[in-house]
């Protein structure tokens, strides 16, 4: 089992950066993938972005890009979302989730992320 705890959630500007941290525990010298997901009211949950635990490959939204870093720390099972030039439409429930294969099969609780114009 893996557990994921997300934190670094918050109220900022339209304009302003954010760093969400997601620390996992468990099994987690198991886990492949790691990743971010949001979901803003009414909508669909929605991929961010992920990262590989071993190679450190990751993959973005076309909406993030050029925006958002994911990153790692595999000494302390960590990974980051470093959010800059955030904007409204970036305001949602952030979920980090974890994958002891290509899929997702652990959730944290969600950090909320609100950004005001």
């Amino acid at each position: 089992q893996v557990q994921l705890v997300e934190t670094g959630g918050g109220l900022v500007q339209a304009g302003g950066s954010l760093r969400l941290s997601c620390a996992a525990s468990g099994r987690t010298s198991a886990i492949y993938t790691m990743g971010w997901f949001r979901q803003a009211p009414g909508k669909e949950r929605e991929f961010v972005a992920a990262i590989r635990r071993s190679s450190g490959r990751t993959t973005y939204a076309d909406s993030v890009k050029g925006r958002f870093t994911i990153s790692r720390d595999n000494a302390k099972s960590t990974i980051y979302l470093q959010m800059n030039s955030l904007k409204p439409e970036d305001t949602a429930l952030y979920y980090c989730a974890g994958g002891l294969t290509g899929t997702y099969g652990y959730w944290g609780q969600g950090t909320q992320v609100t950004v005001s114009s």
